[in-house]
């Protein structure tokens, strides 16, 4: 393991689902944050991820094979970002985690989330009782990777398991620990235990980086403050950079209209998902969703409908025409997917009946789609059209990853998708595209389109 850093004196952005993506990092470290950890992402998706250097978006991306963009960081904040790391095995740990090194400046271990979707596959914070696992994961991080090796926990109930857990941990090498001052069961409401922090603390000689603190910090003083409270060596900011992102600037906060504004350039200039980026702004408007612009923002569907409340949709064309220039001049790029040669580029924005079709592969997503132009209707109208019986679809799941393969007959004869789905009907999806493109369907000649 290669230290590159102290993790003393930082400001550090926390991991948080949704809100942890390119955009929201990059913001936090115009603001002044030492370090911004993404969201968590699990270890079998992740490792199946391909590495592609987006040369439209200067962006690195790993792709999942279902065509979803899994991880997106770029040059910006190679030396500033932190992959955290959901995982219960060593090995898928150790291979994961090497997929992406060169990229990230750091790997981190979630052994602190609470939630139904970690604990039930032994991650997050079900590692907490399980000091040997949580040895034999760090460990074979520590040994094996050339970036500094974290987690983050939360205490137990008992002062000495979490000392104990925390000497583990210590033994392994890691470069530090961050502590979220609550137990399993508390939520953010509840006053977070600094005695407990400043305790593990003051044992162990490796950095601490306390966690839990944004009840009680309000703007950049208090995080210096928390710090000293807890004697930790750094501060990890969850909440209150959720509601603020600016809270890192030593000059002060800055009003919500400017965080947002500048939010969003970054959100149109790494082409984030809309969803996500309306989820992240609903956040920097913290007690004002209920104004007129806050139920304006309710209503929008797009990136562009969101650019266009803050004045920003001149800047979101202008994006979208240098980006459709740059494809262009690119004569072709590989397919992470197939390690085939395609001769265009195309943006989650607009999808017309043939865009859909032209990376059939990939993962179908309805959010995205002309709903009149999905693959299975397609598949249903040309099958009507050579007079056989409507397409039968199913489903298979898959027990480890619970991700579902669609399978579709076509007179008589049955396609199925190499590729993964979260639900039945995007996997049924999938294998209307692949049947379209293995019988070579032209589209464009379907008698209702």
């Amino acid at each position: 393991m290669t230290q590159s850093f102290t993790y003393k004196n930082f400001k550090i952005l926390a991991p948080m689902v949704r809100m942890g993506t390119l955009p929201m990092r990059l913001l936090c470290l115009d603001y002044g944050a030492d370090l911004v950890y993404c969201e968590e992402i699990i270890d079998y998706k992740l490792a199946r991820c391909k590495r592609v250097e987006n040369g439209v978006l200067n962006s690195i991306d790993f792709i999942h094979p279902d065509g979803t963009c899994v991880f997106r960081t770029c040059r910006r904040e190679a030396d500033k970002v932190i992959l955290q790391l959901g995982t219960a095995d060593p090995d898928r740990a150790l291979l994961t985690a090497k997929l992406v090194e060169n990229d990230v400046a750091g790997i981190d271990i979630n052994m602190g989330c609470p939630k139904d979707y970690s604990t039930k596959g032994g991650m997050g914070a079900a590692l907490l009782k399980e000091p040997q696992k949580v040895y034999n994961i760090l460990k074979k991080l520590v040994d094996n990777c050339v970036k500094p090796v974290t987690c983050k926990i939360r205490i137990l109930r008992n002062l000495q398991d979490t000392l104990h857990l925390a000497k583990v941990i210590e033994s392994t090498g890691v470069a530090a620990v961050a502590v979220h001052g609550r137990l399993k069961t508390e939520r953010p409401r509840e006053p977070v235990h600094k005695d407990i922090i400043q305790t593990i603390a003051n044992t162990l000689s490796i950095p601490v980086i306390a966690n839990g603190g944004s009840l009680e910090i309000k703007n950049f003083d208090d995080i210096k403050k928390f710090q000293q409270e807890t004697n930790t060596a750094s501060v990890m900011i969850a909440r209150a950079a959720q509601w603020n992102p600016s809270i890192f600037r030593k000059e002060g906060s800055l009003y919500s209209d400017e965080i947002i504004k500048a939010y969003i350039k970054y959100a149109i200039d790494y082409d984030n998902q809309w969803s996500n980026s309306k989820y992240c702004i609903i956040q920097f408007m913290h007690g004002r969703n209920a104004s007129e612009l806050g139920e304006k923002l309710a209503k929008t569907s797009s990136m562009l409908d969101i650019s266009a409340l803050w004045g920003l949709d001149d800047y979101y064309h202008s994006v979208m025409a240098k980006r459709e220039e740059l494809a262009k001049s690119i004569d072709s790029v590989i397919d992470p997917l197939t390690s085939s040669k395609v001769c265009d580029i195309k943006t989650n924005h607009e999808f017309s009946k043939q865009s859909i079709l032209s990376h059939l592969d990939t993962d179908y997503k309805r959010r995205t789609r002309n709903k009149s132009f999905t693959p299975k209707s397609l598949l249903y109208e040309w099958s009507k059209d050579c007079g056989y019986d409507a397409p039968v679809y199913r489903s298979d799941i898959e027990p480890e990853s619970k991700l579902f393969q669609g399978r579709v007959i076509v007179n008589g004869k049955e396609y199925s998708s190499d590729l993964r789905q979260k639900n039945k009907r995007s996997a049924e999806q999938s294998a209307a595209s692949r049947c379209i493109k293995l019988l070579k369907i032209d589209t464009t000649k379907l008698n209702s389109f």
